[in-house]
């Protein structure tokens, strides 16, 4: 038996056993007469004592030999302890000990396991097993697992079926690039490994499973950006016979359940938005709704003076900061600079500060009066105190401008706070989004999701202007689910495919097994996927990933840990008959 109890147990309650524990060597201290170790598992970490009056000078000089994150058996007695540690479940109790066993000695490691350590992220990363010791780390996959076990259990008590679908798949020509897997026995062919599970389980549909889930994982070979992984969880989920409302209600109820659950928060308020509302008051599609600076457009109260920037924007567009007015001169230039930067890309910015005495201050105070300027904290609802940030330009990019300005105020502010949560359905996403470049439209969503009910004639004279039965939820200010109602209807997914520039053969060559499958009595069935890995980080008060996910991967999509991804050689080249530069 390596252990009677775990380094997290022990007790008063314990004082007089004796017990058995196994762990590693988190930390020594020698006092010359005395020696404490610390010994730490998953559960936790026990002091232990060895002393000159009550251990064995044999016993006592190997503790002084124990180097850190050696793995250790001992034996002893739980004892009071006499300076104790109010920091530690285990703090009342030490451990004298009376046999030592080393299961495995260990090297010193390239940083500290403790909360706080001096290791750079690349370096624990590289470390990844040794970083998993670290209590921030083990705590957030603990409670990963938690999240993961609540969802299980709340899906089968709604009576979903868990059902696993093929990671060797078909490459498609939608959505990000498909990680590709190379097929021996079929030469010149390839797998696809799966960006969602989306055919599959509408096919599960077809075949009456009525309602579907799964945790699995997806795969996209699309540019990294910051937080963005290639390989990532989804709570995947599909049910039958159902309309939008039917399936809002129960991810409604789900984020609720979790919410309770997991973090002890109970949640009343769902409200929903339309696209175009959230486009208008926020600027993006996922809006924070746990403070305000909603925006106000300005066009009608800016534009009939003599200032040349404002008359030739396209949109004039402004929030109220709140007690912002108090920046300083060199504040307000740093914020200017801010939004100029590359990564936010305005021309400049115009603001306006609401004085305590009702006055105002601008940078624009030569083309714009005091009843100007007033008009402008009413549209804005700025109050004596706050500070007017003004954007101008082009609509779409000075909306997503102001939209980065007001998430970086409102974490200047305090107001994007970890532990309060806002969450939020939006609605009537438009069914297909114009390439700019191309000029050809693509699904904003997936080619399987369906138009509003009565829009499908809008797809050949108007397609811009049909709107897609698809919902997303968000949860401060990100989107952690989405999904839609599918098309179940041939003609109707033969319609789409045509308005996304498949000709009928491509159509069949790439979606025919689809096709064929909705002959056979295909239900109106719609469904949502979870982003498990970015809705544990919220529920865990962060929005960093990476450290809710065992074994991640870098910015560049690489592990290295075990270096990956790497060459193979020669053999396994020939064998997978792919023609490349192979070296005999």
């Amino acid at each position: 038996m390596y252990r009677s109890h775990s380094c997290g147990e022990l007790r008063e309650s314990h004082i007089g056993q004796t017990v058995t524990l196994s762990g590693w060597v988190a930390k020594t201290r020698d006092k010359g007469f005395v020696v404490w170790v610390d010994l730490r598992d998953r559960y936790g970490i026990t002091q232990l004592v060895l002393d000159e009056n009550r251990t064995s000078a044999e016993l006592l000089e190997q503790a002084r030999n124990l180097g850190r994150e050696f793995v250790i058996q001992i034996k002893g007695e739980v004892i009071e302890r006499a300076s104790k540690n109010a920091n530690i479940p285990t703090g009342n109790i030490e451990v004298l000990v009376s046999e030592l066993t080393i299961l495995n000695e260990s090297k010193t490691p390239p940083f500290t396991i403790e909360n706080e350590t001096d290791g750079g992220e690349d370096l624990r990363m590289k470390y990844r097993y040794l970083d998993i010791r670290r209590n921030p780390v083990k705590n957030n996959l603990i409670f990963r697992s938690k999240v993961t076990m609540a969802v299980r259990k709340f899906l089968s008590g709604e009576g979903f079926i868990e059902v696993e679908t093929p990671y060797l798949i078909k490459s498609t020509p939608e959505g990000a690039r498909d990680f590709v897997v190379p097929s021996r026995m079929n030469e010149g062919q390839f797998y696809a490994l799966p960006q969602s599970p989306q055919t599959f389980k509408q096919l599960l549909m077809v075949g009456g499973m009525d309602k579907y889930f799964q945790i699995v994982k997806c795969f996209r070979d699309e540019d990294l950006r910051a937080d963005r992984q290639p390989e990532f969880t989804q709570i995947d989920c599909e049910m039958a016979f159902v309309e939008q409302e039917d399936i809002l209600n129960v991810f409604e109820n789900l984020t609720k359940y979790l919410l309770k659950e997991v973090n002890g928060v109970k949640i009343d308020s769902f409200p929903r938005m339309t696209y175009d509302d959230a486009m208008a008051k926020y600027g993006n599609d996922k809006p924070d709704i746990r403070f305000g600076m909603e925006f106000a457009e300005l066009n009608s109260i800016a534009q009939h003076k003599e200032f040349g920037v404002f008359n030739s924007a396209e949109l004039v567009v402004g929030i109220a900061v709140p007690g912002a007015a108090s920046y300083t001169r060199k504040e307000l230039d740093a914020l200017v600079n801010w939004v100029k930067r590359p990564q936010v890309g305005a021309n400049g910015m115009v603001y306006v500060k609401c004085n305590e005495d009702g006055s105002f201050k601008s940078t624009v105070d030569k083309f714009y009066d005091q009843d100007d300027l007033a008009k402008w904290a009413e549209a804005t609802d700025a109050k004596a105190g706050d500070l007017i940030c003004v954007l101008s330009g082009d609509a779409n990019k000075t909306r997503t401008q102001l939209s980065a300005l007001r998430m970086e105020m409102a974490t200047r502010l305090g107001l994007r706070k970890p532990n309060e949560f806002a969450p939020l359905w939006v609605v009537d996403f438009p069914l297909l989004e114009l390439d700019e470049e191309t000029g050809h439209y693509h699904a904003m969503h997936h080619p399987f999701t369906s138009p509003k009910p009565g829009q499908l004639e809008l797809l050949d004279t108007d397609p811009g202007a049909v709107r897609a039965n698809a919902y997303d939820l968000v949860l401060n200010g990100n989107e952690i689910g989405g999904g839609s109602i599918r098309i179940h209807d041939k003609d109707m997914q033969a319609t789409m495919f045509r308005h996304l520039g498949f000709t009928p053969e491509e159509a069949k060559a790439q979606f025919g097994f689809l096709m064929d499958a909705f002959q056979y009595g295909a239900p109106p069935h719609g469904g949502l996927a979870f982003g498990l890995d970015r809705l544990v980080a919220i529920l865990g008060g962060q929005e960093t990933i990476r450290d809710f996910i065992a074994f991640p991967k870098n910015n560049s999509g690489r592990d290295v840990m075990i270096d990956a991804p790497a060459p193979i050689d020669n053999e396994q080249l020939k064998e997978l008959n792919l023609k490349l530069d192979i070296q005999e």
